[in-house]
């Protein structure tokens, strides 16, 4: 027996800054070669040429979903002009994802933007939702057939991006400190912890995103969402008013917003404690991951029930995972995460999908060095060599999660 609907969707997710390679006319190409602290993305895992093979090993392990980001960079590489080859190459990778048997979950916008609309102010810009919407108007023409669409991803960190780049134009820290990876040092873990978007940074992305939802439902029959960084935060009883105020202006903002939408994507990764000061710096420990985090799998079952109680539309898991060289432990965290899933759908939850990030190792914003994949690649060949943890998520889809129990008892989760 399973928990899990017929029609559940079991796959992995991807970026398009991370794994396509010299994305030369997008802010975060620019970006790279200017700020310290930064590795360059480069030719990324290839990607863009090597789509077909991954979403081959893909759907050949078992998994039937693939969600990929189309880059709005190469298809408006300036304002107003759009590339018909870089349209037809992502209506390509939908083509392909459809002929293998693989549902495509399509992202509009995966963090990096034309460079043309950073220059002109990017989110902040008074243009920015004349801007996006010009944008999706044309990739609908490529979009028949696609079931799911993710308009944004991750608003609340592009919100945080937009902080942390506001601090380092000031001087207040003149490094780069990723918003997905902890710092190294006490002082900087510290004044990485402490950025919370406000409610003002969240207003042009709410109202992007609520055009291209109008604009998405005229043109197409997907669901339409967007996904959401979930903190899974906590704290002791003195500090639930604190809570209360930063979980509001990191995620619950977002989270209303998606009230009306087809679904909303749940991405989380860890838990983060909230004191009376704001959030908590993931305190060292033998168990943190290759980002810092901390080792917390029940954090996607505690961010699903927030997420769908706050917006009260169903959920796509559009993103979770962890950073780490053991791929036991990558087995180990995901079976946790899943079993964590699982009890909240038989709590009612309505849950349409889990989506493993990442299919690759990639280009982590920033660093090399963070190994989320279930598929290692090799940066100077491109060879890729699927990972064990590729093949047992497979079988599970294959089962459509009947055997989750039972994995879950031999792992002692």
């Amino acid at each position: 027996m399973t928990s899990f609907p017929d029609g559940f969707l079991w796959g992995a997710s991807t970026a398009p800054h991370q794994i396509e390679g010299n994305n030369t006319n997008s802010d975060w190409w620019a970006r790279e070669g200017m700020m310290p602290g930064m590795e360059l993305s480069g030719d990324a895992v290839d990607s863009y040429h090597r789509y077909s093979e991954d979403i081959s090993l893909l759907a050949e392990a078992g998994l039937n979903s693939y969600r990929f980001g189309i880059e709005w960079a190469r298809i408006e590489p300036r304002q107003g002009s759009f590339s018909r080859a870089e349209l037809a190459h992502y209506r390509r990778m939908i083509d392909t994802c459809l002929a293998a048997g693989v549902t495509p979950v399509v992202t509009l916008n995966h963090f990096s933007l034309p460079a043309w609309f950073a220059h002109e102010g990017g989110w902040a810009s008074p243009h920015a939702v004349d801007r996006f919407s010009a944008y999706v108007e044309k990739a609908t023409e490529i979009l028949d057939g696609v079931e799911w669409i993710v308009t944004i991803n991750e608003p609340n960190m592009l919100a945080m991006m937009t902080m942390v780049m506001e601090a380092m134009r000031s001087g207040a820290n003149p490094d780069w400190q990723s918003p997905t990876v902890e710092a190294d040092s006490d002082r900087d873990r510290i004044a990485a912890a402490l950025p919370v978007p406000t409610v003002g940074h969240a207003a042009p992305l709410i109202a992007a995103h609520h055009a291209a939802r109008d604009i998405l439902r005229t043109r197409t029959s997907a669901k339409v969402g967007w996904s959401i960084a979930n903190g899974a935060f906590y704290a002791e009883p003195e500090d639930e008013q604190k809570l209360t105020e930063v979980r509001y202006s990191y995620e619950d903002v977002y989270l209303e917003a998606s009230r009306g939408d087809d679904f909303v994507g749940v991405q989380s990764y860890s838990a983060q404690r909230v004191d009376q000061n704001g959030l908590v710096p993931h305190p060292d420990h033998p168990d943190n991951t290759m980002v810092g985090t901390a080792y917390r799998p029940d954090s996607l079952a505690i961010a699903v029930r927030h997420a769908a109680a706050v917006s009260g539309a169903p959920v796509l898991v559009t993103e979770n995972g962890i950073a780490t060289a053991d791929d036991a432990r990558r087995v180990a965290y995901t079976a946790e995460a899943l079993t964590g899933l699982e009890a909240a759908m038989c709590d009612g939850v309505d849950v349409r999908g889990y989506l493993h990030w990442s299919l690759l190792d990639n280009y982590e914003w920033g660093h090399w060095g963070p190994t989320f994949g279930l598929i290692a690649v090799d940066r100077e060949t491109f060879v890729r060599t699927p990972k064990p943890s590729l093949a047992w998520l497979g079988a599970l889809a294959r089962s459509n999660g009947a055997e989750l129990p039972t994995i879950a008892e031999e792992l002692q989760v």
